[in-house]
């Protein structure tokens, strides 16, 4: 079987880290969703650049709006909004299917916002909006505003994409505002089965920064450790998950028909070209998650994955390196505030270079 269907049957939800028209117009996107179940799509500033950029499909859009009196953000918006609409579009029998539980595209407010609640509010109020289709996700990063707007919007029931989430301490501050918030909604008379959310834990990044430290330090336990950090985590975020929402904090809303908030990992294209190019991807399946996989990451994936349920097996390991790494007085939790603010820097110098090709 296609390793890339196989993973369905173990409850993991795949999606493409990748949207652009040359993906939408040649048909490319609609053969993964119906020859190899994916079931979702994230799209990012930096997707949309490297799109704008090589996709032919912008030319004359672009130029037209290049000639009107719109701002570079809406001009941006005017070319991005038409390929999130399409996306959500082709998804929308897997949505359908799947009651809600999948066939979401996720499209991200400004990262210039990330310090700004009430500005982050807003603008996923207005992308609501402005792509009006149900399977829609807004992108709000886990910093500490984005959180406060995320239990806000919850609470209104509109639906996110919770980004830029690097440790198993964003995980339970995201996790516990997901649980607020849809307490808000449902005690407004919300309908519990509108919410969905996914928590986007980021990986290989993870790996980049302490295998950084780990070289620094360069003793012979200290390189025993590279390139185990971020499964580590990210397994023993896995049973945070559990903690939260089979436990007693989420079983009453459970019982109404509110959905968990999914880990989604992301980041999940191996940047060390001396470890397996599925290292974000075999370790971390299982139910109740997402894997959200660049373009060559999911070939890879459907060339020779294996398949097995494994995100909750070697916690033990998993701990075992997080305590080896926190002797060596490296912590992931400080390591994932580091990666956070780094994460909204790139993202903020992603989006400038789009706006910049608006003219």
């Amino acid at each position: 079987m296609n390793p890339l269907l196989a993973v369905k049957e173990q409850g993991q939800h795949i999606w493409l880290d990748n949207l652009s028209r040359t993906l939408l117009q040649e048909g490319a996107l609609k053969r993964l969703v119906e020859e190899d179940g994916v079931n979702g799509v994230t799209s990012n500033p930096s997707i949309f650049h490297k799109a704008v950029s090589e996709s032919p499909y912008y030319k004359d859009d672009l130029e037209r709006l290049k000639a009107s009196a719109m701002d570079a953000e809406a001009r941006y918006e005017a070319l991005a909004i038409p390929d999130i609409r399409a996306a959500c579009d082709m998804l929308r029998a897997v949505h359908q299917a799947t009651s809600g539980d999948t066939g979401y595209v996720s499209l991200e407010v400004s990262p210039h916002l990330a310090h700004d609640e009430d500005g982050t509010v807003a603008a996923a109020r207005h992308l609501k909006a402005e792509v009006a289709r149900d399977n829609l996700l807004v992108k709000v990063p886990a910093t500490a505003a984005g959180i406060r707007a995320f239990e806000r919007l919850t609470a209104e029931g509109i639906n996110v994409n919770v980004t830029l989430m690097f440790s198993v301490r964003h995980e339970n501050a995201v996790g516990q505002a997901y649980i607020r918030g849809a307490r808000r909604w449902v005690d407004g008379g919300g309908d519990p089965r509108a919410l969905k959310s996914v928590a986007s834990i980021f990986l290989s990044r993870v790996d980049t920064l302490v295998d950084k430290k780990l070289d620094a330090l360069g003793t012979p336990e200290a390189l025993g450790l590279r390139g185990k950090s971020a499964v580590a985590m990210a397994k023993i975020a896995y049973r945070r998950y559990r903690e939260m929402f089979h436990g007693a904090d989420f079983a009453g809303l459970a019982g109404l028909g509110v959905r968990p908030q999914y880990p989604l990992w992301a980041s999940t294209g191996t940047k060390n070209p001396a470890y397996s190019d599925l290292l974000y991807v075999e370790p971390l399946i299982g139910p109740e998650t997402v894997n959200t996989v660049p373009d060559a990451t999911l070939a890879a994936f459907r060339r020779h994955g294996k398949v097995a349920r494994t995100v909750d097996t070697g916690l033990e390991e998993a701990l075992q390196q997080a305590a080896a790494l926190a002797a060596l007085d490296i912590n992931l939790a400080d390591a994932g505030e580091q990666l956070q603010a780094e994460g909204v820097g790139s993202f903020v110098e992603a989006y400038d270079k789009l706006l910049g090709l608006m003219g």
